[in-house]
């Protein structure tokens, strides 16, 4: 008779498997059930002939449950030999025979976590019996243990060697400790979640504020209404025709105003322009920073990400919940304190969230009444985007004042230096004046010499260049006795 299970129009033959003399490491695979053979390549196959060929001992040996010293996985007769002529007292002493059924890498990861927490089971067992009141399991290890909760898969083949306790290995023997805790798995989240929830409100509240008074802050301004209506009227002004005759606009096209470019200056833009006329016209304007102050942060949030973030908050804590009424109805254990501990924390951390909830709501109700004040659809604008734009414009504004007033300066330093220019120019051309009268004198001179000499008949008897020079020597004590008239009268 087919075994239960097996469909009717197939047979399936016994098997008849060889059994190791020790435990093997398991092979972690997943069976094709039985009602799912027929008609497969499996029906063809007998594994009893593999068996046959096989050298079975040597499959033991390499794949024993025992990890031992490597110098002992011998292969072959005369190194087996050489190793049972080891007295049997030191033998026992160099072999060190450990018991593992899980698998390799997942047993060298959990050794590495347990190096890092250095603490015992029984102190890791205490710490979760206790809700870790003594706060031995930092956050970002309790994230690493929930990686090694021991599966069910594990837990039936530790169960198979619970007589070798003393043998197995130190992973193996923190998987089989940790699985006999009732609900291991579920106390476990609940101290993780317990430890990460004042962590992840703080997270989460930022978020909701930002949104809650990016909304009111746009919906309030003084400064972004008149900076509206000032945009209004370029448009309306400059656009004509189907574009013109406006009595609104989208607010994205405030991050279009400077594409337009002077045709005066390809430097300059219709917001360069628009600044400086509200500088000039409407100062009030210039407090928008101030009025949206809290726009850059919220643009920065995504309310679907953010409906997610407490959408696990939610699910967490309601977790916790369940798993505190199921711990309400097991005897207790000694020293387990996951009742008090959780049904206090459920308390406090239930009406926290609470208030995230209402914050949330608030700030929804709100987004959507800023939205449709600027005459946009809510449905269709997210946060990030809605307040995108504004943050955007806010960051051009600044760059474009910065740009005004760098103009400013270079119009500044340039008149200056045109009106050095300008002096030095003045002062070159009196300097020229000068010496060209002082030049015209020293000629009339020498020429008056020149004809006093003709007609005394002296030009005969002297040097003409002695006449110069004397002519020179004349008006430079000429020019000195000038100097020194204004401090003889003084003294006098």
């Amino acid at each position: 008779m087919p075994p239960p299970g097996a469909p009717l129009g197939l047979a399936l033959k016994k098997k008849n498997i060889p059994q190791p003399t020790n435990a093997l490491k398991s092979f972690n695979w997943s069976k094709l059930p039985e009602n799912k053979l027929e008609g497969t390549v499996w029906t063809e196959i007998d594994d009893s002939k593999v068996f046959k060929i096989l050298d079975l001992e040597d499959l033991e040996r390499t794949f024993s449950a025992y990890q031992r010293q490597q110098d002992f996985f011998v292969s072959g007769n005369s190194k087996q030999k050489e190793a049972d002529a080891i007295d049997d007292t030191l033998s026992s002493k160099l072999k060190v025979k450990e018991l593992s059924v899980i698998d390799g890498r997942r047993a060298q990861n959990c050794n590495i976590l347990l190096s890092r927490l250095r603490l015992s089971n029984d102190e890791i067992k205490r710490a979760i019996l206790t809700m870790d009141e003594q706060e031995d399991l930092p956050k970002d290890m309790l994230e690493q243990l929930l990686k090694f909760v021991p599966e069910k898969s594990d837990i039936d083949l530790l169960e198979e060697h619970k007589h070798e306790l003393d043998r197995m290995a130190k992973a193996d023997r923190f998987l089989f400790e940790m699985s006999r805790i009732n609900h291991y798995q579920q106390r476990l989240q609940s101290l993780y979640f317990k430890k990460k929830f004042a962590e992840r409100v703080a997270e989460v509240k930022p978020k909701v504020e930002a949104i809650r008074s990016g909304s009111e802050e746009v919906f309030r301004s003084s400064a972004l209404k008149q900076l509206l209506e000032v945009v209004l009227a370029f448009g309306n002004y400059m656009n004509k025709g189907q574009r013109g005759n406006a009595y609104g606009f989208k607010i994205s096209s405030l991050n279009k105003i400077a594409d337009t470019k002077s045709s005066i200056d390809k430097n300059i833009t219709l917001l360069h322009y628009l600044i400086t006329i509200v500088e000039n016209k409407y100062p009030k304007v210039l407090n928008l920073n101030e009025e949206l102050r809290d726009i850059p942060q919220a643009a920065k949030v995504n309310m679907t990400e953010l409906d997610k973030e407490i959408g696990t908050l939610r699910s967490g804590l309601k977790a916790v919940e369940m798993e505190l009424e199921y711990q309400k109805t097991q005897p207790p254990q000694p020293g387990d304190k996951f009742v008090s501990v959780v049904s206090q924390f459920i308390t406090v951390a239930s009406f926290s969230f609470s208030d995230v909830e209402d914050l949330l709501a608030e700030a929804k109700d709100l987004f959507t009444k800023a939205v449709k004040h600027f005459g946009e659809e809510a449905g269709k604008m997210q946060p990030n985007e809605f307040f995108g734009i504004f943050d955007q414009f806010l960051q051009a504004v600044s760059e474009a004042k910065q740009e005004n007033e760098n103009m400013r300066k270079r119009k500044e330093e340039e008149e200056r230096r045109a009106r050095m220019e300008a002096q030095l120019k003045e002062q070159r051309e009196r300097e020229r004046k000068i010496r060209k009268a002082k030049e015209n004198s020293e000629e009339g001179g020498e020429f008056d010499d020149l004809v006093s000499a003709l007609r005394s008949g002296e030009v005969f008897d002297k040097d003409l260049s002695k006449l110069k020079r004397n002519r020179k020597r004349i008006t430079n004590q000429m020019t000195d006795s000038s100097r020194e008239r204004p401090v003889t009268k003084l003294n006098f």
